[in-house]
This record gives C-alpha cells, structure tokens and sequence, in this order.
C-alpha cells in the first residue's frame, strides 16, 4: 500500500502542471463566459426598455428572464469542457508511453522495483480517476461562484435563479458530469471506467507483441465491451424483451464486473508475463 501511494503522488505530480493549466483555463473562460452573456442581456434590456420604451413585462414574456441557462450554453463555458475531456482521453494514453520515452526508458526502473508490478497499473488508473473527479468538483464549485456573480450583474426583476441541480440539466456535457440520480451517475462512470480498464489493458497488449498486440488489443477491448453491451444489444437490435429493465441493469452490472475482472486478469498477466525489462 505504501508503495501504491508513493507511485499515486508521482504520477499526480507528473501531470499536476497540465491539471493546474485545464482548472485555470476552465475558470477564467467560464467566468469570461458570465461576464460576456450578462452584458449581451443588459445590452438587449437597455435597447428595448429604456430606449424603445417596451414595457418590462412584454420584454420578459418575449426573451425571458437572464439565467444560467444563457451561460451553460455559451461557447465559452462549453469549449473548455470539451478540452479537459480531450485532455483526460490523450493523457490515459500518454502515461503509460511516457514511460517508454527517452534513452534511458522509466518504465524499467518501475518494473524492477521491490513491489508488485499492478501497483504501477492501479496509481495510473487511479490518477485518472482523480483528475476526472478532481475536475468535476471544480465545476460544482465554479457553478455556484458563477451562480452567484449572475446575481450580483444582473437585478432580480430580470433574472431567473436557477439550483445547481437544475443547472447541470441545462447542457448535455453537464448532465453526464453530474447525473441527476445516484442510477446515472453509475452508469455514466461505470461505463467510462470500463472503457477505461479495457484501454490500459489494450496498451499492454501493445507495449508486450508490438504491432500485433495493437491489433489484439483493440479486438480484445471490443470484444469485451461488445459483452457488456449484450442485454442492451439483444434488445434493441433483436428484439429480446424477456427480461425486464430492472433485469437488464443487474445483468448489466454484473457484466461489467466481469469485464473489469477479466481485464484486471489479463493485465495482471501481461505486466508479469511479457511486460519485461
């Protein structure tokens, strides 16, 4: 274990510099993004209020009240989303082939060293969990400081307040980010953290038989999530309706239980067996 949580600080440490650039950029777009609608909307207020003389009440009815919505919606609070999930996407590839890199090749003296060898495989998988997670908290936060600049901008008789719950509901990246029930946010990130699994596995297939193992990888990762997506598949694509919804989710989880464990297996095996130094 302590092994396990010195690898954790060091690969945390490794990316912190990326991390801190993705949490610095996602606040201060987001929080240009507040700035920029909330200036659109008193902009259009002043225009048809107090120069065109429109009654207050014909505007609201017409526009609308200013909310997040506007902002969720906004380019600029999206675009730094999409980039954190870009980000997440190459830097899963990334550290494990960092370690191949250079002359003198890192992973050979994390292979050697006097602990097992899926101590390596879980610090990574678990530094990606906590930049995903990490990330996330971010946005909750940043959600409710944005929340609370729209009212300091904008006058009640023209905004409309709106809970963080409700928020999240507004864009589809945030609904995934943060699922409404406890059931959607295990299938959101189970999901991810299956693919997850299979990815690092895929890797290994590669990092052991080279080109070939690449294309085993992929075949094997496919393989299995296409065993995980089974009960869905047999019913929308065949028809199957012999079992019931709260069926098909039990049989669901327990897939991707195995499907995880079968990948731990195989990576386990692949790091001790044909990973060597």
């Amino acid at each position: 274990m302590k092994n396990y949580l010195k690898l954790v600080n060091f690969e945390f440490n490794r990316c912190i510099k990326l991390y801190s650039v993705l949490i610095g950029l996602t606040i201060v777009s987001q929080i240009i993004a507040v700035f920029v609608e909330s200036r659109q909307y008193l902009s259009m207020v002043n225009q048809e209020v107090y120069l065109n003389k429109i009654p207050k009440e014909a505007f609201l009815s017409e526009t609308g009240g200013m909310s997040m919505f506007w902002v969720v919606n906004n380019g600029l609070f999206l675009v730094p989303i999409l980039i954190c999930i870009s980000a997440i996407l190459f830097y899963s590839f990334y550290i494990w082939y960092v370690e191949w890199m250079g002359k003198n090749s890192f992973i050979y003296r994390l292979l050697t060293l006097p602990t097992s060898r899926m101590a390596i495989f879980w610090s990574k998988l678990t530094t990606i969990a906590l930049m995903i997670f990490g990330l996330v908290s971010v946005q909750l936060i940043l959600l409710v400081a944005e929340s609370q600049l729209l009212k300091a901008l904008i006058s009640d008789e023209f905004r409309i307040d709106l809970s963080i719950q409700k928020i999240s509901q507004l864009s589809f990246y945030l609904s995934v980010l943060m699922p409404k029930t406890f059931l959607d946010f295990l299938t959101y990130y189970g999901i991810g953290f299956i693919l997850l699994f299979l990815l690092f596995t895929a890797i290994l297939f590669e990092r052991s038989f080279r080109f070939k193992g690449a294309a085993i990888g992929i075949g094997y990762g496919v393989g299995l999530f296409f065993l995980f997506l089974a009960p869905v598949m047999a019913r929308d694509l065949f028809n199957f309706n012999k079992l019931y919804p709260n069926e098909i989710m039990i049989l669901e989880f327990i897939l991707g239980i195995l499907v995880i464990a079968i990948s731990c297996w195989t990576s386990h095996y692949l790091l001790n067996k044909k990973v060597t130094v």
